[in-house]
């Protein structure tokens, strides 16, 4: 996996739908850690960070997600439909259905899911996919977004790496 430190500067950085779920639900919940949400807008209206149409579809719930999504910069979720990045995605999934590794019920949802989709967008516009999955080349239920990364040269890094490269620091302030 690529280092966050050997990206070419300035990186610009796609995110799976998990960044935003996990993040959401867990350490940087709005009511823990708005900066969070501040930082991936204003990342975005600087151009770093951005994600997919196909990603914004998958994020669905809570409601207060669900609002943060429909209230985000305009440049938050580019359209994946660019005839390229359809071959692309068409070349990777072609190595889903060919690998007997994976089950069919994970071929089936690769074919349904963003990450794909994802993965085509990063390749066609030179972009690094931020995800909170990890390689595991043995995993047989589901494809891993990273596995697909791989196999196709398209770097990606955690949600932290990204934070780190693009030198993100939230601070603590004391209650009053």
């Amino acid at each position: 996996m690529p280092q966050a430190s050997l990206l070419p500067a300035p990186a610009r950085y796609v995110l799976d739908a998990n960044v935003f779920m996990t993040a959401y639900h867990s350490y940087y919940s709005p009511g823990i850690c708005q900066g969070f949400w501040d930082c991936l807008e204003h990342y975005c209206l600087e151009g770093s960070v951005l994600s997919i149409d196909r990603v914004r579809a998958e994020i669905l719930g809570p409601p207060g997600l669900v609002e943060w999504r429909n209230q985000a910069p305009g440049g938050m979720f580019a359209p994946s439909g660019e005839p390229e990045i359809a071959d692309r995605f068409s070349r990777m999934q072609a190595w889903v259905r060919a690998r007997d590794q994976f089950l069919p019920a994970a071929k089936d949802e690769f074919a349904r899911v963003a990450d794909g989709w994802l993965a085509a967008y990063a390749k066609v516009h030179d972009v690094v996919v931020v995800t909170q999955e990890v390689f595991n080349p043995d995993i047989r239920k589901k494809v891993p977004l990273p596995n697909v990364c791989r196999e196709f040269d398209v770097p990606y890094v955690s949600t932290f790496d990204m934070l780190n490269d693009l030198d993100v620091h939230f601070d603590w302030r004391q209650p009053p």
